[in-house]
C-alpha cells in the first residue's frame, strides 16, 4: 500500500531522513556510515527501510520520489 506524499515525512525516521539527504550525493554506503558515525550495516538497514517506505529499490527511484513529496 503506497501512502500519500503527505504522510511520507511523518512516516520516515529523522535518521532515515538523514541518509536520504546523503543518498544525493556521490558517495557508497560505506561513506555514509563514516560521516554519521554507524557501520555500513546500520546504513544498509536505514536505505532498505527507507526504499520500503518509499515503495522504492533503487537510490535514483528514492530522490525523485523525495523531490516530489517535496523532502529534497
Amino acid at each position: 500500500m503506497t501512502r500519500p506524499d503527505a504522510d511520507l515525512a511523518s512516516t520516515l525516521t529523522r535518521r532515515e531522513r538523514v541518509v536520504l539527504s546523503h543518498l544525493s550525493e556521490d558517495v557508497t554506503l560505506e561513506q555514509i556510515a563514516t560521516q554519521l558515525f554507524v557501520t555500513r550495516n546500520t546504513v544498509k538497514s536505514q536505505v532498505r527501510s527507507l526504499y520500503r517506505k518509499l515503495g522504492v529499490s533503487t537510490r535514483a527511484e528514492a530522490l525523485e520520489h523525495a523531490r516530489r513529496a517535496g523532502l529534497r
